[in-house]
């Protein structure tokens, strides 16, 4: 989810049966999670090219995860697949379960030239995916050409689990430098069956594409289980030089009012390479959609460049980015992100908020990772039927100083008692991994989000790591199955959290990218 250059879309909407291929996996286990992608479904395709890009065959990057609440056996993946230097990947590859993420079954999105009737675009990127209250399985993807700037928000609809995905849809479609569309969710309506949520940020540029106009939140609506799509209309407006990013919603399964938060940057002008703000917002919807509330402000964005701390090599990561939930019980909100208020500006931490009154006020920032002497990046969040709050993320911890060669990167699951101001215990859910093997795409790259749902008390995550044995398949996608603590005892003595006295920022920050599509 990130891209350098400006694109644009046409295409034919397909509906495509594909013939999954059975992966054995191994049963969840907290110390060796299961590993989703094997082999490379596109490893013969030649598409997206050009004379600059370098591919990474066999390299998974940036996952999506969806569990069916009412069917907890259904788990449903989705990722990119063979990542390019520049801008996304070959196509979209994802994983079905049916019996709780015991075992999965491989199958290829048809948003690509690369799968077998897939859109007629060069490469795809920004996978998501989210379940229906009656099972619709729903699909969000870009798809975009390297070698032009036609781009697309496409959208693919599963009624079997993941298994085969049809009504393939471009809900919006750019062909000239004027438009670009950028970093898409869909969210399905959990009380309005049939009913799901497409959302992204377009940015608008001159018709020669060298001045920047704005980048409002546009939305598209199914009210047909996914067989069409609205037109697309902005629901977020923006000031001139302003533009939104990480447009996602979360929606309150008690009340159906659907939340949608997303970074705000203002620009000085519109070349977009000042940053005036950067700040995290969210609207509301009481009404399905139809009208939406004025901005609010949640905080400001703090984070700053994510970096190898002994080189100083750029790592692209969700800095930037707002990581939202809700608790399915008290309809209490979260957000999570990268910030630098406890380390006074100089590197990440993963901060979180959280409002009780449905987002008009929140709280101020706390600090969910434990380790406080090295950079913690990329964080997901989830929030269980009773109300534990849990956060993964990556950090470097076990970096040795002097170490220029490797990047020795762990992956970790913290959690809270409702309220999430307690994080007190976490469990590193992988292996520790070499960074340095990830593919470069404008930094050491897992995706600007990793895959985190919860259902009833446990968390399902799926993510990325790194493999450290030489191969050409730099990384893989892994499923894990995690308890919310692994004693009674350790919900209740949960430590307080420290929370940010005062804000070390309040404008913009040096992680947000110059303005340009982030696929």
């Amino acid at each position: 989810m990130r891209t350098s250059e400006r694109f644009m879309a046409v295409g034919a909407a397909v509906a495509v049966t594909l013939a999954p291929a059975t992966v054995a996996t191994a049963a969840p286990a907290t110390t060796a999670p299961a590993r989703l992608s094997h082999g490379d479904p596109y490893a013969g395709c030649t598409a997206g090219a050009t004379p600059t890009s370098v591919l990474y065959p066999g390299a998974e990057v940036e996952p999506s995860v969806a569990t069916n609440r009412l069917r907890p056996s259904q788990v449903v993946a989705a990722w990119q697949q063979d990542r390019w230097s520049d801008g996304g990947s070959h196509g979209l590859a994802g994983a079905y379960s049916t019996d709780g993420g015991r075992s999965f079954h491989q199958v290829t999105w048809p948003v690509s030239r690369c799968a077998s009737g897939g859109l007629d675009y060069e490469r795809a990127s920004d996978p998501w995916v989210s379940i229906g209250p009656e099972g619709t399985v729903y699909g969000s993807a870009l798809s975009f050409d390297a070698n032009n700037p036609r781009n697309a928000v496409a959208a693919v609809t599963s009624y079997d689990g993941g298994r085969t995905w049809r009504n393939t849809t471009e809900v919006i479609k750019d062909t000239t430098l004027e438009g670009s569309n950028d970093k898409n969710s869909v969210t399905a309506d959990p009380v309005r069956p049939g009913s799901a949520y497409q959302v992204w940020d377009r940015l608008a540029f001159s018709p020669d594409g060298a001045r920047f106009i704005d980048g409002p939140t546009y939305l598209s609506v199914t009210r047909d289980f996914g067989r069409t799509w609205s037109a697309p209309r902005v629901i977020v407006k923006m000031a001139p030089h302003q533009q939104t990013i990480g447009n996602v919603i979360v929606a309150d399964p008690r009340t159906g009012t659907l939340y949608d938060f997303y970074t705000s940057i203002q620009y000085s002008d519109d070349t977009g390479n000042t940053v005036e703000f950067s700040r995290f917002e969210m609207v509301r919807s009481t009404d399905a959609g139809r009208t939406w509330s004025l901005p609010v402000v949640i905080a400001p964005d703090t984070s700053v460049l994510d970096t190898d701390p002994n080189t100083g090599a750029p790592l692209r990561t969700g800095a930037g980015l707002p990581f939202p939930a809700v608790d399915p019980h008290t309809g209490e909100l979260y957000v999570a992100y990268e910030g630098s208020d406890f380390t006074s500006g100089t590197y990440n931490q993963i901060q979180l908020v959280h409002s009780t009154d449905g987002g008009y006020t929140w709280s101020r920032p706390i600090r969910a990772n434990r380790d406080t002497g090295t950079p913690a990046f990329t964080p997901s969040i989830a929030v269980t039927d009773n109300g534990d709050v849990g956060v993964t993320y990556y950090d470097v911890r076990t970096l040795k100083p002097g170490n220029k060669t490797t990047l020795p990167t762990s992956t970790w699951l913290t959690v809270s008692p409702r309220s999430g101001s307690r994080f007190g215990h976490e469990r590193q859910i992988a292996p520790v991994f070499d960074l340095l093997r990830a593919p470069n795409a404008r930094g050491y790259f897992l995706g600007d989000y990793q895959g985190l749902t919860a259902l009833d008390d446990t968390f399902r995550s799926v993510f990325v790591t790194a493999n450290d044995n030489g191969s050409d398949n730099r990384t893989d996608v892994r499923y894990g199955r995690f308890d919310s603590f692994d004693r009674p005892d350790e919900r209740a003595d949960s430590p307080q959290s420290p929370a940010v006295t005062a804000f070390t920022a309040s404008t913009g920050n040096t992680a947000v990218r110059p303005l340009r599509p982030q696929r």
